[in-house]
C-alpha cells in the first residue's frame, strides 16, 4: 500500500497551574510539545462470497481496520473492476456503479525463478509454463492489463518492462525459454516509455547484479521499482521455493531476509501468488515438500495465493485472473510519532460474515 503524509498535527500539554493570588510563585510552567504524524493509508482489499464471487456496492462502513492496537472504519472504499458491469444492469444502478465507466488497469508481473541449472528435471514443466502463458498472453489478458516479464537466475533479467503489446509479451516469454540475458538495464540502452515502467525505477547495469544477488533482494528490489504504480500488483512467481531446506521437515524463514522482503512487498502493494514448478504434489521429495512452504508462506503473507496441486498451469493462471476481476481501495488515517519509523500491522475485517476478505497485512510508515 502506498502511504503519503497527510496532515502533521501539534499537541501541547500544560504542567503545572498559574498561581493564585496571594499564593508564592510557582515553577515556571514547563510545556511539552509533541507531535503527531497523521499518514493516509491505501489499501487494497479483495471481497468474495464463499464460492469466491467478487462482492460490489460495499461501503466505508462496511470495512473495519485493525491498525496495531486503534480499530478504525475506512475513509472511503472505491471499487476498481477491469471490465464492465454492463450485465449487472439495475443492480449496479442501484449500488452506484455506472455501467460507463472505463475498467481500471490491472498490473501483472510474471517472474520466473529459473531453477533448471539446480535440478535439470524441472526443464520441461518450465517450458510448459511458459507455453500456458502465452496462451494466457494470447488469448486471456485484455486491453487494460500491463504485463511484465521477468525471469531470475543468479540476477535479476528484465525481459518485457510493462506493456500490453501481445506480440512483445511473447518475445519476453520466448527470451526466459532460452535463458536469455536482454542486457536492458544499462543506462544506454533503457527506452523512455509512457506510464507504468519497472526498468526505470531499477538499479542499471552492474548495479541490478549487486542488488538482486539473492531471491530475497530480487523480489524486494522488484517490489521497490513497482511501488510508485498506484493500485495492486500481482507478481506470479513460478518457483520450487526458496531458503534452506530443513532437516526436521519444518520450514523455518531466514529471519535475515524474509521479513524485510515481506514488508518491502506489502508497503509496495505487491501480492504474490507462487505456482510450484512441481505441479503434481505427489511428485514432490522431501526437499521439494519443505521448499514449498516457503512459497505458501510467501503468498500468505502478501495477499495472495499457493499453488502447488493442479493437472496443468492453465488453472493457476486462469483462477489468479478471476481472482483480480475487482477489488476495493480503502483509506484511512494511520498515526504515529514524528520522527518514529517500522512497519506495522493490519487486519481487515467486514461486516457481513457470509463474505471472505483477503487484504494487505502491513504497511511502512515514517522517513
Amino acid at each position: 500500500m502506498r502511504a503519503k503524509p497527510a496532515l502533521i498535527v501539534l499537541f501541547t500539554v500544560l504542567i503545572g497551574v498559574s498561581s493564585l493570588a496571594g499564593q508564592e510563585p510557582e515553577e515556571p510552567q514547563t510545556t511539552i510539545r509533541e507531535r503527531l504524524e497523521v499518514t493516509e493509508v491505501l489499501l487494497d482489499v479483495l471481497v468474495t462470497d464463499r464460492t469466491g464471487n467478487i462482492i460490489i456496492g460495499l461501503k466505508p462502513e462496511d470495512f473495519t481496520i485493525q491498525d496495531g492496537e486503534r480499530e478504525i472504519t475506512a475513509k472511503s472504499a472505491t471499487f476498481y473492476s477491469n471490465r464492465r458491469f454492463v450485465e449487472l444492469g439495475a443492480t449496479a444502478s442501484r449500488l452506484g456503479i455506472s455501467s460507463e465507466e472505463m475498467p481500471s488497469d490491472r498490473y501483472f508481473i510474471f517472474f520466473f525463478h529459473d531453477q533448471r541449472a539446480e535440478d535439470p528435471t524441472l526443464i520441461s514443466n518450465i517450458l510448459d509454463a511458459l507455453r500456458w502463458t502465452k496462451d494466457w498472453v494470447r488469448y486471456e489478458s485484455l486491453a487494460n492489463d500491463w504485463i511484465a516479464i521477468l525471469s531470475y537466475d543468479t540476477k535479476l533479467k528484465v525481459q518485457q518492462d510493462f506493456t500490453n503489446n501481445k506480440e512483445n509479451l511473447l518475445q519476453g516469454l520466448q527470451s526466459v525459454a532460452k535463458g536469455k540475458d536482454p542486457g536492458n538495464t544499462w543506462p544506454s540502452r533503457i527506452e523512455e516509455t509512457e506510464g507504468a515502467s519497472l526498468r526505470k525505477n531499477l538499479p542499471q547495469g552492474r548495479d541490478l547484479r549487486k542488488a538482486t544477488k539473492r531471491i530475497y533482494s530480487a523480489l524486494s528490489t522488484v517490489a521497490e521499482a513497482a511501488g510508485p504504480i498506484v493500485g495492486r500488483k500481482n507478481l506470479l512467481y513460478f518457483s520450487v521455493g526458496f531458503g534452506t531446506p530443513s532437516t526436521t521437515g519444518t520450514y523455518y524463514p531466514d529471519q535475515r531476509y524474509y521479513p524485510p522482503m515481506m514488508q518491502t512487498l506489502n508497503a509496495n502493494n505487491v501480492a504474490v501468488y507462487s505456482i510450484s514448478w512441481v505441479k503434481n504434489a505427489a511428485q514432490e521429495g522431501p526437499v521439494e515438500e519443505n521448499l514449498g512452504n516457503s512459497l505458501s508462506l510467501l503468498s500468505s503473507d502478501t495477499d495472495g495465493i499457493y499453488y502447488f496441486n493442479f493437472v496443468n498451469f492453465k488453472e493457476p493462471l486462469q483462477q489468479i485472473n478471476d481472482d483480480n476481476n475487482g477489488y476495493y481501495l480503502l483509506s484511512y488515517d494511520a498515526e504515529y510519532l514524528s520522527g518514529e519509523q517500522g512497519y506495522r500491522e493490519v487486519q481487515v475485517e467486514i461486516s457481513n460474515p457470509d463474505f471472505v476478505v483477503r487484504a494487505r497485512k502491513g504497511y511502512r510508515y515514517g522517513s
